[in-house]
């Protein structure tokens, strides 16, 4: 027998590998084609060699003599003696591994017309769909897939280990409520009076998951909710057939991938994903008439190249709800290379972009901005945003209100054109919509940097604002340029000229300091500064900041109330 070109102990794991395998050669140990808990979600990688199967498939067509062909003498050894005795357990197991490869097997494909789908934008599809989706599951999982067509549907169930695909030319149309036929019933929550009947419910949607795990959802298609999906309504009527507010719910998943998908027009959200962990959205483009995603009480979550499009209500945002029964925080968060806006819905996709609608319903201009918050009990930590645009719409807008601590955020390299209000507005608050004796509020450590803005309102200015005996800590921005537009006079500010009244405390319900409950820019009235207004608040870093007014404003450009440690460093007004 010829001499093992490997050494024999190189079969055995080694505990030095990383996320990312073995690094270098597909081949650098012999144990790269099996399966490790510690790769990473990208899978095995580019080389034909990588994967499992196709190495054990490419050790099986060597030749019995030299190469490689010492794996299958190896396996022939007695177990009485020499290098058999040492291995004999060893080669036991790799022989079950290839047997169980010894004829290629790939994830089975569940075509959906082949359960009676139509995809004719008449007949109703979901019980074919769910059959497809259920007998994946029951089959260990696989892929269901819909082909090119248009497919009516009512509710469908996700399930664990299977992806759903849709097909280019494949249209997942929400169903119009009839008299008799309609979406599955909200479920019960003990926990829905502490955040909107919205958060709460998952079942009531196009698609839902509970305590799922590895699921895909992907492909070149449209789901499209448009006229159908609400943007709040609950029932038809009292016991009649449930109406659908969001195209897409998952609660207490983990392993999720979104990814290549189109939502159109999806009512109160495109997207409500609550105690999911290990997610993944990229390349998705949402352009819906409320919320686009809403992530809530999830863990190690990226979201990656995406573009969504919300005049009315905001497009990417992170919450920590306490619709679980309990306060589990939204950490270890990444948002890069995304592209929010407020143009009029369906003309992102379209490719119109247009801006006929002037206000949200809340009165202010359009919303499609990244949001931290309003719901707000469980925590924000270690969250960063990066190399993101916004487009007319609102602008970035960190908020704790319910009792969350905020802490380790850092947005660097932002892009804004045509902002309505404050470009950069960070709100501790004392709405404490939570249980009774829940603790308050904190903000401390914000990083901001690397941001431009161009053509921004100016009645609101930059707004950081905590709340008496609760201040806003450690926050830096750097790098900063804003270019306002239409300054304003001081008689502008004394009467309140051009105000939005929804929010302010008289129109809306006031915590115990006489402010407004919700955090919105607006809510604090037009501002006596145009650059920057500061309250409540403590070691804040302005650094190598420029801020431009096209005109004369009347106003000064910083306001401060109840602060410390507030150091400007190469900062200019202009």
């Amino acid at each position: 027998m010829k001499p093992f070109p490997l050494s024999p102990l190189s079969f055995l794991p080694s505990p030095s590998l990383n996320r990312e395998g073995w690094g270098g050669s597909s081949l650098t140990s012999p144990l790269s084609f099996l399966p490790s808990p510690s790769l990473n979600r990208e899978g095995w990688g580019g080389s034909p060699l990588s994967s499992p199967l196709s190495f054990l498939l490419f050790l099986l067509s060597l030749p019995k003599q030299g190469g490689l062909g010492w794996v299958s003498s190896l396996l022939s050894l007695p177990k009485q003696g020499g290098l058999g005795e040492g291995l004999g357990g060893l080669g036991r197991v790799l022989l079950s591994l290839l047997l169980c490869h010894s004829s290629p097997t790939f994830a089975t494909t569940y075509n959906v017309r082949d359960y009676g789908a139509k995809g004719d934008a008449t007949h109703i599809d979901s019980p074919a769909i769910n059959a497809a989706l259920a007998q994946a599951a029951a089959d260990g999982g696989g892929t269901v897939l819909l082909p090119a067509g248009t497919y009516l549907c009512y509710s469908l169930h996700l399930q664990s280990n299977v992806t759903l695909r849709l097909d280019s030319g494949a249209i997942l149309r929400a169903a119009p409520v009839t008299d008799t036929e309609g979406y599955d019933a909200p479920e019960p929550n003990a926990y829905d009076q502490y955040q909107d009947f919205g958060h709460s419910h998952w079942h009531n949607s196009l698609m839902w998951g509970d305590s799922l795990e590895n699921v895909t959802l992907e492909g070149q298609g449209l789901i499209d909710g448009s006229d159908v999906l609400s943007r709040g309504a609950r029932k038809t009527a009292p016991g009649g057939p449930t109406v659908a507010n969001k195209a897409l719910a998952l609660r207490n998943c983990r392993h999720v991938t979104i990814r290549g998908l189109r939502f159109l027009s999806c009512g109160h959200f495109a997207m409500l994903l609550t105690g999911v962990d290990d997610l993944t959205i990229e390349d998705v483009v949402a352009d819906t008439n409320r919320d686009g995603f809403d992530i809530d009480c999830c863990e190690q979550v990226v979201v990656r190249n995406c573009k969504v499009n919300t005049v009315n209500d905001d497009a990417i945002v992170l919450k920590c709800s306490y619709a679980l029964g309990w306060a589990k925080p939204t950490q270890q968060v990444l948002i890069e290379d995304c592209e929010v806006s407020g143009y009029d819905v369906g003309t992102l996709i379209s490719g119109t972009r247009t801006t006929d609608t002037e206000k949200a319903p809340d009165g202010d201009g359009p919303t499609g901005r990244i949001k931290l918050g309003t719901e707000s009990s469980g925590g924000f930590r270690h969250i960063t945003i990066r190399r993101c645009s916004f487009s007319h719409c609102r602008g970035l807008a960190l908020e704790t209100v319910d009792g969350a601590a905020m802490e380790d955020v850092s947005v660097s390299h932002i892009t804004m054109n045509d902002i309505c209000n404050s470009p950069i507005y960070i709100r501790l608050g004392d709405r404490m919509r939570a249980p009774q004796g829940f603790h308050k509020s904190t903000v401390s450590n914000i990083r901001i940097s690397h941001v431009s803005v161009t053509d921004a309102d100016s009645r609101y200015a930059c707004l950081i604002a905590g709340v008496e005996g609760h201040p806003v800590r450690n926050v830096r921005i750097e790098d900063l340029s804003v270019q306002f537009r239409n300054p304003l006079t001081l008689e502008d500010v004394r009467l309140q000229r051009g105000r939005n009244p929804f929010f302010i405390p008289e129109a809306r319900a006031a915590n115990e300091l006489g402010e407004a409950n919700y955090p919105e820019p607006s809510a604090h009235g037009i501002q006596p500064a145009w650059a920057f207004s500061i309250s409540h608040a403590r070691n804040i870093l302005l650094k190598d900041v420029t801020m431009r007014m096209a005109g004369r404003d009347e106003r000064p450009p910083v306001y401060q109330k109840d602060t410390r440690k507030i150091r400007f460093r190469n900062v200019r007004y202009q």
